[in-house]
């Protein structure tokens, strides 16, 4: 059994690269709210590796903390949840 690219780095040595679903878990929504923000400008999009898209981490963890804070200035996707979504569908505490 080959195994996943995941498994072959060493801990101490995380990828660079992810992808869309990967992406949109490392920041703790789905992937279509991701799309959504991607489309608004608010996330980075993909790269393009050999007709594979492929998200920066960096780039994804920068657009993050780059985001208001809830009572600051709203952008065009606060407090719009996606229906169907897992992540987006879960209780907030």
């Amino acid at each position: 059994m080959k195994p996943q690219r995941m498994e072959i780095l060493p801990s101490s040595l995380p990828p660079i690269g992810i992808s869309r679903e990967q992406a949109a878990a490392l920041i703790g929504i789905g992937p279509t709210l991701y799309d959504r923000c991607v489309a608004a400008g608010t996330m980075p999009g993909p790269r393009v590796i050999g007709g594979r898209l492929v998200y920066d981490v960096e780039e994804v963890i920068r657009a993050f903390r780059s985001l208001p804070h809830k009572g600051q200035a709203a952008g065009d996707l606060d407090d719009e949840p996606v229906a169907g979504n897992a992540f987006d569908d879960a209780e907030e505490d």
